[in-house]
């Protein structure tokens, strides 16, 4: 088994830019997972990437759309894993668990869009499938949405309740500053 940890950048798709998704929190998300990818290539630390493939007929990341691209700040290398996903969680139907597991790799660095969905479903199931998981809550962004009782829930509480929800029971929640002062 190995200490060193996987970088795992879920969802960071042009379509998620989108105007129609409404205001988002967080806007230097992208910056901060720029960050800890550029630290992750210079200590030559595994990354793995994860397109989600929508199924949904009205998703801007179906896979015949521009929306589905990886923002380019975010663009794997050659040599970088990549995985697609259908759902929100990136270890259903696909073989990220087995890839992790044949290469010993226990501890996951958590990053992308969006809080509520793929990163906490994501994060959910790393956490039950007993791998060692630190979700990075600056490097995650979440849109406001309307909820079941009516009321508009803005991105920034939307993304700090599930971060919340999230620590101290599937995760550690840090910031992209102590994730890069950390030996590994």
């Amino acid at each position: 088994m190995s200490d060193t940890p996987v970088l795992l950048i879920i969802a960071v798709q042009k379509g998620l830019a989108e105007p129609s998704l409404g205001q988002r929190n967080n806007p230097e998300a992208e910056a901060n997972m720029v960050k800890l990818l550029t630290a992750w290539r210079d200590r030559r630390w595994p990354t793995v990437h994860i397109r989600h493939n929508s199924v949904e007929a009205n998703s801007t990341l179906r896979p015949e759309l521009p929306g589905n691209a990886y923002k380019d700040e975010i663009l794997p290398l050659p040599g970088e894993i990549e995985f697609c996903k259908t759902t929100n969680s990136a270890f259903v139907g696909t073989g990220l668990e087995q890839h992790l597991r044949d290469n010993g790799l226990t501890k996951l660095v958590i990053v992308g869009l969006t809080t509520d969905h793929c990163v906490s479903a994501t994060t959910r199931s790393a956490a039950d499938l007993g791998f060692d998981v630190t979700l990075v809550a600056d490097a995650s962004a979440a849109f406001g949405r309307r909820g079941y009782d009516g009321k508009f829930y803005s991105g920034e509480q939307i993304h700090r309740v599930n971060v919340v929800s999230l620590d101290g029971e599937f995760c550690r929640v840090r910031q992209t500053a102590q994730v890069l002062e950390e030996p590994g």
